[in-house]
């Protein structure tokens, strides 16, 4: 049963904005096509999340770099197309933005114009003021990323939780109120302590969305293929799956593979 508030017909920063003051939890997942946003939009969600995490999903890369800007844009496309309430933001991919503000702003603007997207989200913080300056300055919402932020995946050598030193935690502090003074209008925390991610939810006034973040954040989100048990390898400590459909999908391609090969299926009934 759905549980997203009536009276909205279309999500927007506004909205999520007020979700935020009013202590109600914003709820997030990816998608990365036409079938599978229809289904999550349905159902309610807030946020649809078109990510690079497609690279991995869908592409079957081992991280998240090798995707392309036309990539991104195609996922995005077959998203939008899915949806008729949820707010939509689509990563900016790994090449399209870093230390290049004017090539950032043209990624952007391809992903809005091609895609029909809702808004962008990019990893960093100081090293990438230019640039978030420059997309919001053509009027495009931007979501930060904050944490554990796989395009870094080289130059960090780990998956492990970010930001658990002090140095680095008040970097992360410090960017997080950079991003909400150049205007991002939510940004994302990715493992990251929980108490650290407390601190920054209790300090910004925009919406902060936790993965691997603990539970005093503003929201939530996780990558469905995960969280619906079609990925059976990934098994971090903050993820929680609430169905196994990987163990339901191989049961009924292995039933229907049985029922070809001893004639069952098509019966006279399935037949013209």
């Amino acid at each position: 049963m759905s549980v997203h508030k009536s009276d909205i017909k279309r999500v927007t920063t506004h909205q999520l904005q007020n979700m935020k003051e009013r202590g109600e939890k914003i709820s997030m997942l990816t998608a990365y096509d036409y079938s599978m946003a229809s289904i999550l939009d349905a159902a309610g969600i807030d946020v649809l999340l078109v990510g690079d995490s497609a690279s991995n999903v869908m592409a079957g890369h081992e991280t998240t770099l090798p995707i392309t800007l036309d990539q991104m844009i195609y996922h995005a496309a077959s998203v939008i197309r899915g949806v008729d309430r949820a707010f939509v933001v689509v990563d900016l991919p790994f090449g399209s933005y870093q230390g290049n503000s004017s090539e950032a702003l043209r990624s952007a603007i391809r992903i809005m114009k091609e895609s029909g997207a809702h808004g962008i989200k990019l990893e960093g913080g100081q090293e990438i003021k230019e640039s978030v300056t420059r997309i919001l300055s053509a009027g495009v919402p931007v979501m930060g990323h904050l944490g554990l932020t796989p395009q870094s995946i080289y130059k960090f050598g780990t998956y492990s939780v970010r930001a658990k030193e002090e140095a680095e935690a008040q970097k992360l502090i410090d960017d997080a109120k950079l991003l909400e003074d150049l205007g991002c209008f939510a940004i994302v925390l990715e493992k990251i302590p929980s108490n650290l991610a407390k601190q920054v939810a209790d300090t910004l006034n925009i919406p902060v969305i936790g993965i691997g973040a603990g539970p005093h954040v503003d929201g939530q989100v996780l990558v469905v293929h995960d969280m619906l048990g079609i990925n059976k390898e990934f098994k971090p400590r903050f993820l929680r799956r609430y169905a196994d459909l990987h163990g339901i999908m191989t049961e009924a391609v292995t039933n229907y593979i049985a029922d070809v090969k001893s004639q069952d299926f098509p019966n006279e009934k399935e037949a013209y």
